[in-house]
Parts: structure tokens; C-alpha cells; sequence
């Protein structure tokens, strides 16, 4: 099989009941990201930032893997040393699909971090401004989530992934955000060849060798079911 790198976001989720930016109903229209995603509105008023992380934790721990989720989870499994999987998401419905090692470049809503000393612990379902760190005792807690104006995590890591890419592929990504939207270029300028499955076209489509449109839970797995054919095919050489 190939070195693939695959980058998820958003929309692989949306089919779980899990909201995007865009929604015209959703979480994300009741807030102003300035006030809930940033680390100004975060010093502001911690209050609301944590309730709107307590809903969206809510809303992830109600959510169940879909089948995008799950083909994703068969091919890592498939070849573990040849598969990376980076998302944007901070869902962990890759994981309960089965994946393992997954790349979050935006952090987790399941963990927690201190905004004093740095260290991170699992999160418990509701968390607030009072609540101290396990490790220096300051009541410093905030969603180990990577706002606007703060560093992805895990960029080297993601870089040497690329470098090693022969295949690229974005899964329900808007090309919006950056680092990760550069990714398509990054891969393609080291030789990768690119794919985009979206249900419409991202901001970038035009920079992708070839697109595929439609439903992640549709697309996603026949994908999928042709690269372990072709995989199982060399094997049987």
C-alpha cells in the first residue's frame, strides 16, 4: 500500500449529529467565536467559554461513529505503518470507530489543559472556571482545544507525514483554516498525488488532482473498499 495521509474534517462528522461552522441551525450560530474560541474570550469570560465546551461535549459524547468513520478505522487497521490520520476535528469518533494514533491538530474535546502550567488530563463531562489543575493545584482549566490565534499541535509530525506522502486525501474539510488547508499544496509539491471527497466542492477543490462528491458516509467507505482491493491485490502477488 501506499504512504497515504488523510486529513478529516468537520464534515466526516456532520453525518453524526456533530455540528460545523456553517450550520445555519447549530451550536456554532448561538455564539460569536471571538467570545468562545480564543484565548482573549477565553480570559474575558471563562464562564461562557466552558459552557459552550460542556454543550459541545455533550453533543459528542450523545454521537456514534458513522460509516466514513468506521471505513476510515478499517484501513488504518489494514496497514497501521502506511496510514496517518490527521483531523481538524475535535471529536474522538475516529477512535470509538476503531482508529488508533490519530493526529488531532486542534486538540480534544475530552481533555483538559491548564492555562498556567501546561499540563493536560482527562476531562470530566462538565468542567468550569473553578475547577483546579490536578498537577499545581490553580484553578487555571480550559478545553485542550486549539483556538483561533493559537499553533496547531503536532505540525512536525504532520510535516514529516507529508514529506512521505504518495497519496493525499481530504475528507469534509471547507479549505478554510489554515495550516491545514496548505496541506494539498505541501503534499503535492513533494510528489503525492491528491484527492479531495467533499460533499461540495472546499475552497482549495482546484488544487486537488481529482475530486469526488458526495455524503462522507457513502463516498468515504467506497474509497476505501478500492484502496484495500488494490492493497490485497499486491499481496497476492
Amino acid at each position: 500500500m501506499q504512504n497515504i495521509v488523510i486529513l478529516t474534517g468537520a464534515g466526516l462528522s456532520a453525518e453524526s449529529g456533530l455540528g460545523t461552522f456553517r450550520d445555519q441551525n447549530g451550536l456554532w450560530t448561538k455564539y460569536d467565536l471571538k467570545d468562545v474560541a480564543t484565548p482573549e474570550g477565553f480570559a474575558r469570560n471563562p464562564a461562557l467559554v466552558h459552557d459552550f465546551y460542556n454543550a459541545r461535549r455533550a453533543n459528542c459524547l450523545g454521537a456514534s461513529p458513522n460509516a466514513a468513520h468506521a471505513a476510515l478505522a478499517r484501513l488504518q487497521r489494514a496497514a497501521p505503518d502506511r496510514v496517518c490520520l490527521v483531523t481538524q476535528n475535535v471529536d474522538d469518533l475516529l477512535e470509538r470507530a476503531g482508529a488508533v494514533d490519530v493526529v488531532h491538530m486542534h486538540g480534544q474535546l475530552n481533555r483538559a489543559l491548564c492555562a498556567d502550567c501546561g499540563h493536560r488530563w482527562d476531562a470530566p463531562q462538565v468542567m468550569s472556571p473553578s475547577d483546579p489543575c490536578p498537577a499545581c493545584g490553580r484553578a487555571a482549566t480550559r478545553p485542550d482545544i486549539v483556538w483561533f490565534g493559537e499553533y496547531p499541535y503536532h505540525m512536525d509530525r504532520i510535516d514529516r507525514a507529508l514529506m512521505r506522502a504518495d497519496l493525499f486525501v481530504a475528507i469534509g474539510t471547507s479549505g478554510n483554516v489554515y495550516p491545514a488547508a496548505g496541506f494539498v499544496q505541501q503534499a503535492a509539491a513533494m510528489g503525492a498525488a491528491t484527492l479531495e471527497l467533499n460533499l461540495d466542492p472546499s475552497a482549495t477543490a482546484g488544487l486537488f488532482e481529482d475530486t469526488r462528491l458526495g455524503p462522507a458516509s457513502r463516498i468515504v467507505p467506497v474509497w476505501v473498499e478500492e484502496v484495500l482491493a488494490g492493497y490485497s491485490g499486491q499481496k497476492d502477488r
